[in-house]
Order: structure tokens, then C-alpha cells, then sequence
């Protein structure tokens, strides 16, 4: 059982003397050292229990119920569990335009670099953060893979999260066939593994950027047989011009409603393989109330093949989820109430049955 403990001091009169006065009367003497005494008495905390002070009536002393260093903050929240989803956010790997466009900005628009594949250096980014995948134990997790309709963000997804290389006598359809994109790699199976699910709201920025441009369905689907595109209703890409950059003010608008629509899905644990600008506009506008630490973890620059995992809460109703983990806890047979109010019920009762036998 915890004792609560308030603190307070006992004060008493101070005796003002000079040193003179001091020296040629033992009686001020007496009672400068007295003073002195009491002064010393003043200054000792003394730790009583909530209550009655010693000899006379006190106020009750202020509680304190958390230990020090526990006191509740503001900036703490909870929600149901039901109402939170984990999303495993990645950028793509290094693709060939980034290469050239950490150097030029404008290589962007070179049409060698429509719809950009990763570079072999990307593709060692790619099997470096697969391991370490495997070895957190989050392949295990993952129940779906979204991954926008590109060359390289494709590849990352399959690279990162699918199966191991193909083998012969599989019949099952590999997730990404030999040397897709004069890749040089092996098949990659889809065994063993979650879904993926091409989605264009995650694209990057729309417009102007060829390499940001995709390809038709028809063909990625010839490269990557178990990426299910049936969310993606036209085989062209329409949504990409060549004269109109997607405003950021727009990109990340539409980052913030592919994470709502995410609430449609009855999975929890997602990995979203998607491109660094729509990354940094959308977390930044989902942090703004927070912490400037949490903020600056949540809303910086992503790195090529970097992953970070966030909860996503559920706010406003969007899911309709229902609690897999709560129990309402009733007992069976009988009433489950507070003590109290069952004491005030069965009196009820007991009244009630001596007026019907009467």
C-alpha cells in the first residue's frame, strides 16, 4: 500500500541582535542562540503524512499520485488498437536518374531516363535491406505490399519483400520474370510472401519528369506477373503531361488521402514502397502538431532504400474495424456491477419481493 507524503516547515520568530549586544549580555546571548536554534528548526523538511499536522488542524496537503518523473503529459495520447495500423514506409532504390540528377536537376527530363530502373548499386541497397527484413523478423509481419506502378519502385518491392529466386517446376507465377528491365537478376518468386498491389496515388510527382512517367499495364505486367494492378483503370499512363508539374501543395494532398484510403484495408501491418517527394510532403503535413523531434524524425528526407516504420491512427472513423483483442469481461450469470451499486440494487430487490408478498 502507497503512502502518500506532502512536505512543510516549522516556522518560528527570528530575534534580531547586534554582535555588540551580543557580547555584553548573556541574556541577549541566551536568546540570540535561541533564535539561532529555532531558525535551524525552520529550515528541516519534516515528511508527514496527508492528514493532521502535529498539534493543530492543517489543510490537506496537496496529493501527488505518480512517482517523481511520472507526472502526466500533454503530450501523450492513446487510442484503441483496433483504430491503429503499422505502415512500413520505403523509397525506391537508387535509380539511374538519381545519378544524374544529384548533378543536374534537369537530366530528369532526358528521355533516357523515362520511367527510370535502379542502378546495380541499387539493386545492392535493395539485398542489403532485404537482410535486414529477415533478420528484424518484419517479412514475417508484413501482411501486403503497395508499391507504386514504376520501374523502380517495382523492383525495390519485389527485390525487398518477395520470395526467393525462382525455382523450375513452380507453376505459380513469379513475381518479377529473369532479367526484367536488362536488370540481370533472377526471377523472384511470389512464395511464401504478402501480396503486392500496384496503386497510383503513391506515385511521385506527376508531370514534366519523365522519369516519373510510367509504362503501359500491359507491359509490367509481362515483367511482373503477381503484381496485382487491378486498382489501376487505365493501361496508359493519363494521369502524367508533359507541360504541367503536379503542384506540391497537390502532391501532398493526395499522399494524405492514399493514407486514408489505406483505412479500406483489412490489413495491419503494411509495407508501401513509394518515392521520396510524395514521402516528404505528406509526413510533413502530418506532423506539424507534433514534437519539433518527433516532427524532424517523422518528416525528413528519405534516403534511397532507406525504411522507416510509423502508426498509423485512425481519427475519425475512417476504418470499421472492429476490436479483435477486447473482452467485455461480464460474468456470465449474474450481475457485474460495483460494489456499491449491487448493494443498492439487491436492497431494491429484497424491498420489492417483501411488497409482493404482501
Amino acid at each position: 500500500m502507497a503512502m502518500v507524503y506532502g512536505t512543510t516547515s516549522y516556522g518560528g520568530g527570528i530575534i534580531l541582535s547586534s554582535p555588540a549586544t551580543i557580547q555584553s549580555s548573556p541574556t541577549a546571548a541566551a536568546a540570540a542562540a535561541a533564535a539561532a536554534s529555532a531558525r535551524a528548526r525552520a529550515r528541516v523538511r519534516v515528511r508527514v503524512p496527508v492528514g493532521l499536522l502535529p498539534g493543530r488542524r492543517a489543510k490537506p496537503l496537496p496529493l501527488r499520485c505518480a512517482p517523481s518523473g511520472m507526472e502526466p503529459s500533454a503530450g501523450t495520447a492513446i487510442y484503441p488498437l483496433h483504430r491503429c495500423k503499422t505502415i512500413h514506409l520505403v523509397r525506391h532504390a537508387q535509380g539511374v536518374h538519381n545519378v544524374e540528377g544529384d548533378k543536374d536537376h534537369s537530366a530528369y527530363m532526358k528521355p533516357e531516363f523515362f520511367d527510370a530502373r535502379i542502378t546495380p548499386l541499387g539493386w545492392n541497397q535493395v539485398d542489403c535491406l532485404r537482410e535486414h527484413v529477415k533478420k528484424s523478423g518484419l517479412a514475417e509481419k508484413i501482411e501486403l505490399v503497395i508499391c507504386s506502378p514504376l520501374l523502380r519502385t517495382m523492383q525495390t518491392a519485389v527485390g525487398v519483400f518477395g520470395g526467393e529466386s525462382y525455382t523450375n517446376g513452380i507453376s505459380a507465377p513469379p513475381l518479377m520474370v529473369e532479367n526484367a528491365a536488362d536488370s540481370g537478376r533472377p526471377a523472384i518468386s511470389n512464395l511464401n510472401c504478402a501480396p503486392f498491389l500496384a496503386v497510383e496515388a503513391c506515385r511521385e510527382r506527376l508531370g514534366v519528369h519523365l522519369c516519373d512517367k510510367r509504362r503501359s499495364i500491359t507491359e509490367y505486367r509481362t515483367l511482373f506477373p503477381a503484381i496485382d494492378f487491378s486498382l489501376i483503370e487505365n493501361d496508359e499512363d493519363v494521369l502524367w503531361v508533359p507541360d504541367v508539374r503536379e503542384s506540391l501543395e497537390s502532391l501532398g494532398e493526395r499522399g494524405m488521402k492514399f493514407f486514408d484510403w489505406l483505412w479500406t484495408r483489412e490489413e495491419k501491418e503494411i509495407a508501401i514502397v513509394t518515392h521520396s517527394g510524395l514521402l516528404w510532403h505528406t509526413l510533413r503535413r502530418y506532423s506539424k502538431e507534433c514534437h519539433p523531434t518527433v516532427r524532424h524524425e517523422g518528416s525528413k528526407y528519405f534516403a534511397n532504400c532507406e525504411l522507416r516504420s510509423l502508426v498509423l491512427v485512425d481519427r475519425s472513423m475512417l476504418g470499421s474495424d472492429s476490436p479483435g483483442y477486447n473482452y467485455p469481461g461480464k460474468i456470465p450469470d449474474g450481475v457485474d456491477l460495483p460494489s456499491d451499486v449491487a448493494d443498492k440494487k439487491h436492497l431494491e430487490e429484497e424491498v420489492q419481493e417483501r411488497t409482493d408478498s404482501v
